[in-house]
C-alpha cells in the first residue's frame, strides 16, 4: 500500500467516510456530537465536516488542501479547548471504526487505519480518565 488515500481510490470515498463518521456520531454518541459546532437544526455543521474532510485527505496521503487553507493542523492545540478523556476518545473511535468497517476498504487497510486512528485519538487526550 503506497498510501491509505490510494486504497480509498478517490477523494469522494474519503469524504463519504467523513460524512458517515459524523452521521454515526450524531446517532450514537450525542455527548460527543454536542462538543462540535452545530447548525440551526442541531446537526454537526457543514464547516466541521468539510474541515475534517480536508484534514483527512492530507493525513491519508492525498491532497494537502487543509494545510494550504488552514496551515499546520496542530492537532493538540486545536483540540485543547475541548476536554478529551478516555470516554471521549473511545466514543470517537467507535464512530470511526464503524464508518471504516462499512467502507469498501481492504481489510489490511482498515486494520492499519484502526491502529493509526487509535494512536492519534489517544495522543489527543488532555484530561485524566
Amino acid at each position: 500500500m503506497d498510501s491509505p488515500y490510494q486504497a480509498f481510490g478517490s477523494r469522494e470515498a474519503v469524504l463519504a467516510l467523513v460524512e458517515r463518521f459524523y452521521d454515526l456520531m450524531e446517532q450514537t454518541e450525542p455527548e460527543l456530537a454536542a462538543l462540535h459546532e452545530l447548525d440551526a437544526g442541531g446537526k454537526i455543521s457543514r464547516r466541521n465536516r468539510e474541515r475534517f474532510g480536508l484534514f483527512l485527505l492530507g493525513w491519508l496521503g492525498g491532497p494537502d488542501d487543509y494545510v494550504r487553507q488552514h496551515g499546520h493542523p496542530r492537532l493538540r492545540m486545536r483540540h485543547g479547548r475541548v476536554p478529551v478523556d478516555a470516554a471521549q476518545r473511545d466514543a470517537w473511535l467507535r464512530c470511526m471504526f464503524v464508518a471504516l468497517d462499512e467502507s469498501t476498504l481492504p481489510e489490511e487497510t482498515r486494520l492499519f487505519l484502526r491502529q493509526r486512528f487509535a494512536e492519534v485519538a489517544d495522543f489527543l487526550r488532555n484530561v485524566p480518565g
